[in-house]
C-alpha cells in the first residue's frame, strides 16, 4: 500500500480538527498559515490539501475571507453516482436500474415505519403534492419530476433524519442526471397519481404492510419501464 502523502496526511489532520474542536457548517478554521505551522508544512502542501476538502465539500475556501468548514453535502456522492451511472449505461450496461433498484430497497425498507408515524400535518403536505400531481396531469399530460421528489422527501421527513433525506436526495440527483442521456419513457400520468395517492393513504390508515405494498407497486412500473426502453 502506497504511503500517503503530505498532502493527503495534512487532509486528515484538518479533519481530525473539525472533530475535535466540534466545528460545525460555517465555522471558521485556523488560516492558511495557521495551518503551515501547525502541521509544520510547506504552503503548497496546505493548499493542495485544502482544495480536495473543497471538492467534497469538507472545507469552502472564501476569497478574500478565509477557510471554513463546508457544508458537508453529499453532492460530491450524487455526482459520482450519476457519473457511475452514465459510464454503465453508454457501455451498455443498466447503470439506471441499478440506481433505481437501490432506491427503491431504501424506499420500500422504509415506507413501513413511517406509516407509524406521519402526523396530520405530514399528511396535509403529502396530499397537497398529490393533488399538485394531479393539476400537473390535467395540464401537460404528466406529472413534474420535480413534484415527484418532493413527494418522496417529504414522505420521510417525519423520520427527522438529516443524513437519510440527503442519501435519497442523493439518488434523485443522480436519476437526474442519467436521465438527461436516457429515455425511459413516461408513465401515465393517471396512473402515477393513482400509486401516489395509495401510498398516502396507507400511511394515514397507519397500516405498514400496505404503505410497502403500494411502493413496491410504483417501483414496478417504473422497472417496467425501463426494461421496456
Amino acid at each position: 500500500m502506497a504511503r500517503p502523502t503530505m498532502a493527503q496526511d495534512i487532509e486528515r489532520r484538518i479533519k481530525e480538527l473539525i472533530l475535535e474542536r466540534r466545528l460545525a457548517p460555517g465555522d471558521a478554521l485556523p488560516t492558511e498559515g495557521e495551518l503551515m505551522d501547525l502541521f509544520e508544512a510547506g504552503r503548497v502542501s496546505v493548499r493542495e490539501a485544502l482544495k480536495s476538502l473543497q471538492a467534497v465539500n469538507v472545507v469552502e475556501i472564501r476569497r478574500g475571507y478565509g477557510t471554513f468548514v463546508g457544508s458537508l453535502s453529499l453532492s460530491p456522492f450524487a455526482e459520482g453516482l450519476a457519473f457511475r451511472a452514465a459510464v454503465r449505461h453508454r457501455r451498455g450496461e443498466p447503470g439506471l436500474a441499478e440506481l433505481m433498484k437501490v432506491r427503491e430497497a431504501l424506499e420500500a425498507g422504509l415506507v413501513g415505519t413511517v406509516a407509524a408515524g406521519v402526523p396530520q400535518d405530514g399528511l396535509d403536505v403529502l396530499r397537497a403534492l398529490v393533488a399538485r400531481m394531479e393539476t400537473e396531469a390535467a395540464d401537460s399530460g404528466r406529472v413534474a419530476r420535480a413534484t415527484d421528489r418532493a413527494f418522496h422527501l417529504a414522505l420521510y421527513a417525519a423520520l427527522d433524519n438529516h443524513l437519510l433525506s440527503e442519501v435519497l436526495d442523493a439518488f434523485w440527483a443522480a436519476m437526474d442526471r442519467v436521465r438527461e442521456d436516457v429515455d425511459d419513457g413516461h408513465q401515465d400520468p393517471a396512473v402515477t397519481c393513482a400509486q401516489h395517492r395509495e401510498i398516502v393513504d396507507a400511511v394515514a390508515a397507519v397500516d405498514g404492510e400496505r404503505a410497502v405494498r403500494a411502493m413496491r407497486t410504483h417501483f414496478d412500473g417504473i422497472r417496467a419501464r425501463l426494461a421496456a426502453g
